[in-house]
């Protein structure tokens, strides 16, 4: 006659731990090469501080595309306009944060303007806009 097993159904805690570790360490890493948005080269200006919290980040690439946050994801102007006025109803940011290539069109950085002062507007919300530029060398 077979004697019946005896299952142990503990968890290794160590092990847990091990594996949480690695995963946080992984995470660690992996997070800041995430985020970023849009490469964009800044124009050189001379610049001050800017206010970042609760502010909304858009970026403009050299080819005119738009980024919202930090989400290399690009969208056209019609999203944008879509967009924006239920980003600012919901979020509502006190400043919007404009970083538009050094090299893309000026036309696509004042239609974005117009439409964020139009959101702003029909939401009877007063929105700062900030173009972000680096700063230049000092002679």
């Amino acid at each position: 006659m077979r004697r019946a097993r005896h299952l142990n159904a503990e968890v290794n805690i160590i092990n847990l731990v091990d594996v949480i570790l690695v995963l946080l360490i992984i995470f660690m890493i992996t997070a800041p090469i995430m985020a970023g948005g849009v490469k964009v080269r800044l124009p050189k200006s001379v610049v001050g501080p800017v206010d970042a919290s609760d502010a909304v980040n858009i970026g403009i690439d050299n080819a005119g595309r738009i980024s919202m946050g930090e989400s290399p994801r690009t969208m056209s102007l019609d999203v944008f306009r879509a967009t924006i006025g239920i980003y600012i109803a919901n979020r509502h940011p006190k400043s919007a944060n404009i970083r538009a290539d050094a090299r893309g069109p000026v036309g696509r950085l004042t239609e974005v303007m117009g439409v964020l002062n139009d959101a702003a507007k029909s939401l009877n919300v007063e929105l700062k806009l900030n173009i972000i530029a680096e700063p230049m060398a000092k002679p």
